[in-house]
């Protein structure tokens, strides 16, 4: 190898120490982190949108979950995976007012 090229390559030698350093791979780790979340679902993630989206938008809960899922791509049939608790809970309170479900035996006092 030819002196010129080992003077070349040793230059650039700490720029790239520099960037293996542990801090710069612990960034790379929240970056990554951070676009896996985005792109990838969790229950937590589904649910903080489709509140977002009811919040930021005049669609209920039913309509803010099919233009969510359509917007993203995603069947129906796999997201009840991704329905948490709380979010079922007011999608059937919401479903029985519109009259989509009958009435459970614990009738609702009119207001």
């Amino acid at each position: 190898m030819k002196k010129e090229t080992k003077v070349t390559i040793l230059s650039f030698l700490p720029s790239i120490l520099k960037n293996l350093s542990p801090t710069n791979s612990e960034s790379m780790e929240k970056e990554v982190n951070e676009l896996l979340k985005e792109k990838f679902l969790c229950q937590n993630k589904f649910t903080s949108d489709i509140e977002q989206l009811v919040l930021t938008t005049e669609l209920n809960y039913i309509e803010a979950l099919v233009s969510y899922c359509e917007e993203k791509n995603i069947e129906f049939e796999s997201v009840g995976k991704l329905i948490s608790k709380p979010l079922k809970d007011k999608l059937k309170a919401e479903a029985t007012e519109l009259n989509y479900l009958k009435r459970t035996s614990r009738s609702k006092l009119p207001l």
